[in-house]
Parts: C-alpha cells; sequence; structure tokens
C-alpha cells in the first residue's frame, strides 16, 4: 500500500493508549497522509485496544464491523495491549488485515506499506514482550487543551489480578533531559495543561540514579506549560517528598492525586501483591490534607476480589468513609486469563459484585458532593474546554471541580477566574466570572 491514504484511530482504555495513538497519528501525517474521522470512509482504520476493559475481544469485533460497514474495502489495523495479549484470536475477527504487538505499533506505517491487497487472512506480528527495552516517548496533541504526556512504560509489580506487565512488559523511562524536552514540545504549542501519564508513573528511575521527584523538579522549570497534573501514582511511591514538592512549593503542578487504594483490607491487598498496607495509604491522604486541605484525591477501589469476605468488604467500606478523599474510580473484579488472582479464593457471585459496586458508588457520589461543598464560595482559575452542551461551556479547576459557564467561544483554551456559586443538579459546579481578581 502506497500514496495518499485517508486515515482513522479509534483509543480503547488509558491515557497512556491515548498519547500513543496521538503519536503514531502524528507519524502518519509527517509520512504524506490524512488523519480522519471515523465515519469519513477511510482507506485504514487503525484500532488501539485495552487489556484492561471488560469485553475487550467483543468491543474489538463491534468496531471492525463498524469501520467495514463504512468502507468494505478499507484495511483494518488492530495494535495495543490486547493485540499483544490474544494476537490469534483477534486474526480470527473478519475484516481485521493487521495485528500489531507492542513492539511493532510505532512501525505501524512500515507494515502497512507491505501490504499489497486485503486477502481476508489477517498478519499478524508480535513478539515476547519480555524482550522489550526500548521506551517510544509519546504525547497526545490536536484533539484537546491538555495532552497526555507518556512518561514511562510497563510494570514490575504483577499484581494478582493485572494483565498489564504481560502486555507491555517491563517497568522503563527515558532520562529525564530526553522527558523534559517532549514537554517543551507541548510548551511550544497553545496546549495550556499536561498529564503526565503511564503504567506505574511513580517508578520512574527503577531505582536508579534519576527518579521521579527529580523528573518533576525538572518539569516544573518548563516554560510554556501552565498546569502539569498527576495521573495516577502508587501510595508507597508517593513520598512525602514528592507531595510537599508539588503541592507545597512547585509553581506547575496541581493540588489533584489519583492514588490507587484497591482495597481496606489488609488480608486483601496481601493477595493482591500490592506493594503497601491501608495505613500507609491514610498516612499519605493525611499528611496531603496537612499541606493542602483542599487538594483534590481521587482513588481506585476493586470490589469482588476472590475470596473478598462481607467483613472485608464492609472494612474497606469503613475505611473510605473515614478518609478525606473526593471521589472513588470502583472497579468491579472480573477474571483475566493469565493471571493468578482466580487461584487465590473463593469467587464472589456476581450479584455480590454488583451490589458492592453500587454501594462504594453510592459513597463516591457522597464524596465528591461533600468536596464540591467545601469549595464553594472560592476563587479558582479554570481551564475552558471545547465543549458545548446546551449553551453551556466547561472546564476544570486547578484542583479538579468541574465548571460549568455560559458559551462563549472566545475563552476556549483559556484561564478564567470565577467565583464557585453552587452544586448544580447535574453535580457540575456552576460559577460566576470574577473580573476583579488577578488571573
Amino acid at each position: 500500500m502506497i500514496g495518499y491514504k485517508k486515515v482513522a484511530f479509534y483509543t480503547l482504555g488509558c491515557k497512556l493508549n491515548f498519547s500513543e495513538t496521538s503519536t503514531i497519528a502524528r507519524l502518519f501525517e509527517k509520512a504524506g497522509h490524512a488523519k480522519v474521522d471515523f465515519e469519513d470512509r477511510p482507506d485504514i482504520y487503525i484500532i488501539n485496544t485495552c487489556s484492561v476493559t471488560e469485553n475487550a475481544d467483543k468491543k474489538c469485533k463491534q468496531l471492525v464491523k463498524r469501520a467495514l460497514k463504512i468502507n468494505p474495502e478499507a484495511f483494518v489495523c488492530i495494535v495495543g495491549c490486547f493485540a499483544q495479549l490474544k494476537p490469534i484470536d483477534i486474526a480470527k475477527i473478519s475484516g481485521v488485515d493487521l495485528v500489531l504487538g507492542a513492539n511493532e505499533k510505532f512501525n505501524l506505517i512500515e507494515h502497512i506499506e507491505k501490504l499489497e491487497e486485503k486477502t481476508g487472512e489477517a498478519k499478524v506480528k508480535f513478539e515476547n514482550i519480555k524482550e522489550t527495552k526500548e521506551f517510544v516517548p509519546a504525547f497526545s496533541f490536536g484533539d484537546r487543551t491538555r495532552s497526555f504526556l507518556k512518561i514511562q512504560d510497563g510494570c514490575d509489580y504483577f499484581c494478582t489480578f493485572c494483565t498489564i506487565p504481560l502486555a507491555r512488559g517491563k517497568s522503563r523511562n527515558a532520562s529525564i533531559a530526553s522527558t523534559v524536552l517532549e514537554a517543551k514540545k507541548i510548551g511550544e504549542t497553545k496546549i495550556k495543561e499536561v498529564v503526565l501519564t503511564g503504567v506505574n508513573i511513580g517508578d520512574f528511575g527503577q531505582g536508579g540514579e534519576e527518579n521521579f521527584e527529580g523528573l518533576v523538579k525538572e518539569l516544573d522549570k518548563v516554560d510554556g506549560i501552565d498546569r502539569f497534573r498527576i495521573s495516577s501514582i502508587e501510595p508507597n511511591l508517593l513520598s512525602n517528598e514528592i507531595i510537599h514538592f508539588t503541592i507545597g512549593k512547585s509553581k506547575r503542578f496541581v493540588p489533584h492525586f489519583h492514588i490507587p487504594l484497591q482495597s481496606g483490607s489488609n488480608r486483601v491487598l496481601n493477595t493482591m501483591r500490592r506493594k503497601y498496607e491501608k495505613e500507609l495509604y491514610a498516612e499519605r491522604v493525611e499528611y496531603i490534607k496537612s499541606l493542602r486541605p483542599d487538594c483534590c484525591i481521587g482513588v481506585d477501589v476493586i470490589v469482588g476480589f476472590p475470596g473478598e469476605t462481607d467483613e472485608e468488604f464492609r472494612e474497606t467500606i469503613d475505611f473510605l468513609k473515614e478518609l478525606d478523599v473526593s471521589y472513588l474510580h470502583v472497579f468491579t473484579y472480573s477474571e483475566r486469563a493469565n493471571t493468578s488472582a482466580m487461584k487465590l479464593g473463593e469467587a464472589v457471585p456476581m450479584n455480590v459484585r454488583r451490589e458492592r459496586s453500587k454501594m462504594l458508588h453510592i459513597l463516591s457520589d457522597k464524596k465528591k458532593r461533600a468536596f464540591y461543598e467545601s469549595q464553594v464560595g472560592t476563587t479558582r482559575h479554570v481551564l475552558i474546554e471545547s465543549d458545548e452542551e446546551n449553551g453551556m461551556m466547561f472546564g476544570f479547576t486547578e484542583n479538579y471541580v468541574k465548571v460549568k459557564l455560559p458559551f462563549d467561544e472566545t475563552l476556549i483554551n483559556t484561564f478564567q477566574t470565577v467565583e464557585l456559586t453552587e452544586i448544580d443538579r447535574d453535580g457540575v459546579m456552576k460559577a460566576i466570572f470574577n473580573v476583579l481578581a488577578e488571573v
């Protein structure tokens, strides 16, 4: 396949996937091809998959079917974590032409150029992820007012419920100097906010001379970027020194952390093979709030892990009720091939998993509302996004409160100083412009 092609992309899963899809798209544009929307009858479809998403195979099949309905002659390429874990299964999906594993996805153009015509049989290229040592930098650009900057890839932790090490390999990263250069590229654009992303970003440096604390201190010096936001970081890797710098001394890092907990039971945490106990988690939250009471803290929780008893779930509920956190991301445990979790305890019935999930979602709503109520009457800086809904525009404060304001196209991708006034019925904060405050 040579010559000018129209290429459409679809991304499933995490911020890391979005950063990589955006980078692959730029490679196509640099090679003279055009990035188009999914519905614009492209010549090539590229679907970047996720292994964490439930029913990954079902979603993949649905997207392939949808793509070929738009253009039956299009080449369909599947990349990403699910492609690394289940390449042969994906190759059997009707209409798929190319499946690339983790090592090969950034050489997508080279692989596509070798294809001649649709043969009805997918070509598969993947290698043992354990051999992957190369780190490919990536960042998203062009679709949002913010950019996701990939600073790390892979994971050495092997939690018993997780397939990510099997899909992405060992923990690795570029040097601090190289990562800063990528950030400077973003700083030369109109993007105002950068979200640091990876699989296990706190493991940056893997115990070597460079580490995550050193990285954030250097990123804080990068001109052209108003805000840095940390996407998710393990509590055992979020040191007090990192906390003190990012929300106590930094010029650009915002008061917002997302810290996975997974369970409020130490026995369950140990069975999950997590690297901490709940007491450490509580210490991290307490220290953050001692420095910045207005800091937003998000929490990941898994319900229905094998062997989780009613008492252990209640332990999680009670622990979270006492924690001064702002919202929960609740995940219902689902069985994954090639993980050891299924062997570690009796399966929790699906109806029980759903009921526990419902209870935690209710708790999350209460936590979020309480946090929002604590912010009413405060003056904040909001980065206005491009979305419009019923004459309103939206944005986020530095401490991650979602705000709505009357739509004004001239304000998109600008910072506005506002006073937070009340919580709307949809859970979004209303605000008024504070013209007297300095931005």
